[in-house]
């Protein structure tokens, strides 16, 4: 495993440059907490309840704006006030997978307008350097930052080998704007050519498919521990959804705040094993 992932938050967060990494790496340290919660809920009721009851815990809050049944801009507006209310960052989910002017005009317009109030989304690297062209005219001015998809935690996923490899050098290619990826695994090194290095590359790796109870879901989703995120495999932030607020779309605040705490210290616990074990 590389030397940056023995570094800790706050050391790596002083090399970013990009702000969107800079700020999330400095928020987790701040909060101590490496733990984003997906909120995959279609209510706004129930995804502003969700994100008020876990935002004391966590580092950064994934949405999903498209499944929100009742979506208004208001949403928006309200949930920029618990990230400040909170201090945590928004990672929108958008996974785009277009040509750059279609996904420029995606991340900036519409409905949604991404690119005014997410910190931080993804993209699909199937289209090719094109995506991250268009995406970064949008985004990098705003200091956003780009997260690719390198992996991905269900089964039979086809982002493997020479799919993910290319990933990598894409990212290589744009670090002001990619921040780091999507996958299950630290990057460092992958898809490297001959005479390249990459003793001085520190991409940020956010892992879903993250449970302290379950294997999986029935639906293909494969989950690991914190303990094998974190530590084992060097990744830098475990995202969690159900296994927090539960079947019920979080109905119970006591039990989700539980769930939230219960998941940032394995998480953190996790992370201090691995930066002491460098000492």
């Amino acid at each position: 495993m590389s030397a940056v992932v023995k570094q800790t938050y706050a050391r790596r967060a002083e090399n970013h440059t990009n702000p969107a990494a800079k700020a999330l790496l400095e928020t987790i340290e701040r909060k101590r907490s490496n733990l984003c919660v997906s909120v995959d809920v279609t209510k706004q009721a129930d995804f502003l309840r969700i994100i008020d009851v876990v935002g004391p815990y966590i580092c950064l809050v994934k949405t999903h704006v498209d499944i929100i049944e009742d979506f208004d801009y208001s949403l928006v507006e309200r949930l920029q006030e618990l990230s400040i209310k909170h201090d945590f960052q928004i990672f929108e989910d958008r996974k785009f997978a277009d040509i750059g002017n279609t996904v420029a005009l995606q991340y900036s317009s519409g409905v949604h307008k991404i690119a005014s109030w997410s910190h931080i989304t993804n993209a699909h690297p199937v289209p090719g350097p094109s995506i991250i062209t268009g995406l970064s005219s949008v985004g990098l001015p705003l200091g956003r930052g780009l997260l690719l998809l390198a992996e991905m935690s269900t089964k039979g996923s086809l982002a493997t080998g020479t799919y993910t490899e290319e990933a990598v050098r894409m990212a290589r290619a744009n670090r002001d704007f990619v921040i780091g990826f999507i996958a299950q695994r630290r990057m460092d090194g992958v898809g490297l050519r001959e005479g390249e290095s990459a003793t001085d590359e520190d991409f940020l790796v956010l892992t879903p498919g993250v449970g302290l109870d379950v294997t999986g879901d029935g639906m293909g989703q494969q989950y690991r521990t914190p303990r094998q995120v974190v530590l084992e495999s060097g990744c830098d932030v475990i995202i969690v959804g159900r296994g927090i607020y539960g079947k019920d779309n979080g109905a119970n605040p006591e039990a989700v705040r539980a769930q939230a705490e219960r998941y940032r210290e394995e998480g953190w616990k996790a992370y201090q094993e691995r930066v002491d074990s460098a000492n």
